[in-house]
């Protein structure tokens, strides 16, 4: 593959991205990890607004279903160390340069969320990376996973009336990666921590339990499922561990996932992920932090029967990273937040 890179816009510490359909338009929003602004662009990469000035601190952005362009967003978690005051907020659209901000729910140390659907009722499934914190590098208080039915309208939630959650996972130390997956006809959510990665689905039913399912005891930092070799069978591809520098896929035989791939390089502090159709084949893309701070990719290739990988962009640090499809082109949107771009790379076979 051969991806070739424009610069849209330059952002202090950029980190989250997320797509949002308003006004009958599809774009996507890009905000700070520090203190900084939040930003809505089109899909040709145009700056169309600044949603806020700050006050940043944002992991997750994820629209709000049938709704026209509301996003929830986390706030205030501005490090591991820095995220005592984090909440999610709502977000909703009034005119170009005017967006209400309100609390949606106050929850220490939120770092990422997400919305999913089942027969007809939303949830919100909500991941803490830790539960306290009292010194710097403060891991005593393991993160959990909350979860609550999401009301069509949230118009009453704000400082005062907030979003009441449950949690439905506990124990999870440095809960740290989160990735939605189609599977089994379900939206289902990926998550991984350092007791390991896990798969959780809503209830089939309003007031039900979710279904928790452990796919792998080894410590993760991030996690999708993909089918890879096309086999009908989604393999687990793998960051390990927390912000490590190990990058592998698992396949499942006889019921556990067992390593088939690793890559060869140390890839320092992994960070972004993205799962799925890359210019017509099922694709892992990775970006890594430190060291070559590289963005790379994985395929598999069916004439060898191997994995293999490729270097998208050098020494460019990518936080996360959003993929979609325009004009008949892969568009990769990165987050590059060791050198503070935030970059459109168009990808060809």
């Amino acid at each position: 593959m051969k991806a070739e890179k424009k610069v849209i816009e330059t952002l202090t510490k950029c980190y989250s991205i997320a797509p949002l359909h308003l006004n009958g338009e599809d774009h996507f929003l890009v905000a700070a990890e520090k203190e900084d602004r939040c930003l809505l662009f089109d899909l040709d990469g145009h700056l169309e607004d600044t949603v806020w000035a700050g006050p940043g601190g944002v992991m997750t952005m994820v629209q709000v279903p049938n709704t026209n362009g509301q996003f929830l967003a986390t706030h205030k978690f501005y490090s591991p160390n820095d995220s005592k005051e984090a909440k999610i907020v709502i977000v909703t659209p009034q005119k170009t340069g005017d967006w209400e901000v309100r609390t949606l729910v106050d929850l220490p140390h939120i770092h990422r969320f997400d919305i999913l659907e089942r027969n007809g009722v939303y949830y919100l499934l909500a991941c803490t990376l830790k539960s306290g914190h009292e010194y710097k590098d403060d891991w005593s208080s393991p993160g959990r996973v909350y979860a609550a039915a999401l009301p069509e309208d949230l118009g009453s939630f704000d400082e005062n009336h907030q979003l009441n959650l449950t949690v439905i996972k506990d124990d999870m130390l440095k809960n740290h990666g989160y990735y939605r997956v189609d599977d089994e006809g379900m939206e289902t959510g990926i998550i991984s921590s350092d007791s390991g990665v896990y798969q959780f689905i809503p209830p089939s039913l309003k007031g039900g339990d979710w279904e928790i399912r452990r796919l792998l005891e080894t410590a993760a930092s991030d996690a999708v499922l993909v089918d890879f070799d096309e086999d009908g069978e989604k393999e687990l591809a793998v960051l390990f561990p927390f912000h490590g520098d190990c990058i592998a896929i698992y396949k499942k035989r006889e019921g556990r996932f067992l390593k088939i791939y690793e890559y060869e390089k140390p890839a320092e502090f992994t960070h972004a992920i993205y799962g799925g159709m890359l210019c017509g084949r099922q694709a892992l893309v990775v970006g890594h932090r430190k060291g070559e701070r590289n963005l790379l990719a994985f395929t598999w290739n069916k004439a060898t029967g191997r994995y293999e990988s490729e270097v998208l962009d050098r020494d460019c640090g990518p936080a996360n990273v959003y993929h979609f499809r325009k004009d008949g082109k892969d568009i990769l949107i990165s987050a590059n937040r060791e050198t503070d771009e935030i970059a459109m790379y168009t990808v060809e076979p």
